[in-house]
């Protein structure tokens, strides 16, 4: 099972994280952190920057927490994933005038 085994905040609300199997992806988390328990999140780039990993997944020292199949796959993983993310990144598109 495929899992982060690292975080580290970058800009605005990217996460660069290192999965179990070695690859590095980065993710931009701003469309995740809803509800109250992000607040301070979203609020406080200090403690964004806290992020850690526990059990495979970030988390923050108020107890916020996020799905690791959300942001290794972008939602829930294939039944049988052929090609695990190798360095992958998502980020949300700009919008072209």
């Amino acid at each position: 099972m495929l899992r982060i085994r690292e975080a580290v905040a970058g800009e605005g609300f990217t996460l660069r994280l290192t999965l179990s199997n070695g690859a590095v992806v980065e993710r931009d988390i701003a469309d995740l952190l809803t509800g109250p328990v992000f607040e301070e999140v979203r609020t406080d780039p200090t403690i964004l920057r806290q992020v850690s990993v526990e059990a495979g997944t970030v988390v923050w020292p108020n107890g916020a927490d996020l799905d690791p199949d959300v942001l290794i796959w972008g939602g829930l993983p294939p039944k049988t994933p052929a090609n695990p993310p190798q360095a992958l990144t998502l980020k949300l598109p700009s919008l072209v005038r």
